[in-house]
């Protein structure tokens, strides 16, 4: 398999990884985050990888977003940048490790049409802080400690195998649909004032 054929498969399992974390969930009992830890702009920094039943890709993550915008960067475990989506208000950048650059104004459509799968973006901002998103049906589980456990939606299933102990935030997440699983550890998250 050529180095570029190996890189498209990277990219389109990171970008999937995204497209699950971004999915957006409402909750019949919405939880908002930790009083005082994130509010609604934060950074986070992590690792994540995706499987499937023909290939296994992992890497870094690095995101920054508030209300107005994103900025995602999805990179190898040695820190070359493989993709980053950008969007500010109603504009969605997607740029390439060979540094193309594509345009569109939903996520969505651009990463189908780049990547040749839609990536919904809407929901992950509130999934990694252990809070389902409003805007469509959920079912979730909760813990002893009245944490969320696990949510579905859109047929994925989003487990959260892991709270940060001082902060009260999600460490690790588990995303499954079909033969796809995605494991995102949060290394650091940083809230913004």
């Amino acid at each position: 398999m050529n180095q570029s054929r190996i890189l498209a498969v990277v990219m389109r399992h990171a970008f999937f990884l995204a497209c699950l974390l971004l999915a957006g969930c409402a909750s019949i009992a919405e939880r908002p985050a930790p009083a005082g830890q994130v509010g609604e702009a934060f950074k986070l920094s992590g690792r994540v990888s995706v499987k499937s039943s023909t290939e296994a890709v992992s890497g870094k993550i690095s995101w920054q977003h508030d209300a107005a915008s994103d900025d995602l960067l999805i990179s190898t475990p040695l820190g070359q940048g493989l993709a980053r989506i950008l969007r500010r208000d109603a504009v969605v950048s997607l740029t390439t490790s060979d540094q193309k650059l594509y345009q569109a104004s939903d996520v969505e459509g651009l990463t189908e049409q780049v990547l040749g799968w839609r990536l919904p973006l809407a929901g992950l901002p509130d999934w990694v802080r252990g809070r389902a998103a409003a805007g469509a049906p959920v079912q979730t589980r909760v813990d002893g400690a009245q944490r969320l456990a696990e949510l579905r939606q859109s047929g994925w299933l989003v487990e959260f195998l892991e709270y940060d102990a001082a902060g009260g935030l999600p460490k690790r997440l588990r995303l499954t649909r079909a033969d796809l699983e995605i494991r995102l550890v949060i290394d650091e998250w940083r809230g913004e004032p």
